[in-house]
């Protein structure tokens, strides 16, 4: 498949060398999946019409019979990622961000509900009137499509001011799970995810988003760090269940998001306590109160606890968002995305005003 798609690229001219595009040594990356081809390429000159470049490659790449979607992404070079200013100097100076507050989920370690928490969160936001983004960067395990009920999307499209994202009840949402089969896996190495992801971000047509979630994938690699080094972040959020096996991982994550000079506005507890849906007892199936220790630990705000039950496994598999409803796990994840917000507004950035009504 790479090398049907390399000879059809042979009749674009590179504009800095005028070579072929597969001599140039700019293409990093070629790849076909459910139609979709996808090509990376490295940067090029300052006076290059990356535009026109683009369409000579998609033009190329839908000639091709098993073609029908041609994507193109040029990889953007990795700048030092400035020390974060003072809070007095962010407020100065306008952030070139997707939304007034961009916001990373993280765990560190797969497993622990981080993406049904960011999901909620979002859901959680939108509930209380923000206008809310969601951006799934898990590009290898993407959960947005089924978490937001979009599992028959037929991918995304574009417009002239960018990638148009989906939008489920009432949040913008993008994620990988979008362009390939609900069956396929993502092989890709690092330049092309990292690609991705900018993309991802920074052409986007997000719109005037006052909050836009990030679920991170877990890990600390290149997926993280094109993220930390592509837009401004916010602050972060970590989430984990209350085991030392969690713990150790997340414990990694806050450190990632230190070096990156990404501030951590807080821990969640997830899978806290088993709810009873019978007689509302609760039960610590995995111990409680290890995250709010981890973040007294490292002197980060703890958001708070979400419990284990069936019914936010019953409305995450069936496209619900239970943050959306009422009940105790709803009102958990509302209270969670108080603390966040609170926690924004701490760091130094204009946050918007959540409110919950009781």
């Amino acid at each position: 498949m790479t090398d049907m798609l390399l000879s059809a690229l042979a009749s674009v001219s590179d504009p800095s060398s005028s070579k072929p595009l597969p001599d140039s040594g700019r293409v990093l990356g070629a790849d076909l999946r459910e139609g979709t081809a996808t090509i990376v390429l490295s940067p090029g000159g300052r006076d290059e019409d990356a535009g026109a470049l683009m369409t000579a490659v998609e033009t190329a790449l839908l000639a091709l019979p098993d073609v029908i979607r041609a994507r193109v992404i040029f990889e953007a070079e990795r700048a030092q990622r400035p020390a974060r200013p003072s809070p007095a100097a962010a407020a100065a100076e306008p952030a070139k961000a997707p939304a007034r507050l961009v916001i990373a989920v993280g765990s560190g370690k797969g497993g622990v509900g981080k993406s049904t928490v960011s999901a909620n969160l979002a859901a959680a936001c939108a509930k209380a009137g923000l206008k809310t983004g969601f951006m799934d960067a898990d590009v290898y395990g993407p959960s947005a499509p089924r978490l937001f009920g979009l599992t028959g999307l037929p991918g995304l499209k574009k417009n002239e001011r960018g990638i148009e994202p989906a939008e489920a009840h009432g949040v913008k949402v993008v994620s990988m799970g979008f362009l390939v089969g609900e069956r396929d896996p993502v092989v890709w190495r690092g330049p092309m995810v990292t690609g991705a992801i900018r993309q991802f971000l920074n052409d986007t047509d997000w719109g005037d988003l006052d909050v836009l979630i990030i679920d991170m994938p877990p890990g600390t690699g290149d997926v993280q760090l094109a993220i930390a080094q592509g837009t401004p972040i916010t602050g972060a959020v970590i989430v984990s269940t209350p085991q030392s096996l969690a713990l150790d991982d997340a414990k990694k994550a806050a450190a990632l998001f230190d070096r990156t000079a990404i501030p951590v506005l807080g821990v969640v507890e997830n899978m806290s306590y088993f709810l009873c849906p019978h007689c509302g007892e609760g039960t610590e199936i995995f111990g409680r109160g290890g995250a709010r220790a981890e973040a007294e630990h490292i002197g980060a705000p703890f958001l708070g606890e979400i419990p284990l039950h069936i019914e936010l496994r019953q409305a995450s598999d069936e496209g619900r968002l239970v943050a959306l409803g009422e009940g105790p796990v709803a009102k958990a994840f509302h209270r969670a995305a108080d603390a966040m917000i609170a926690s924004a507004e701490a760091a130094g950035r204009p946050a918007p005003e959540i409110v919950f009504e009781d």
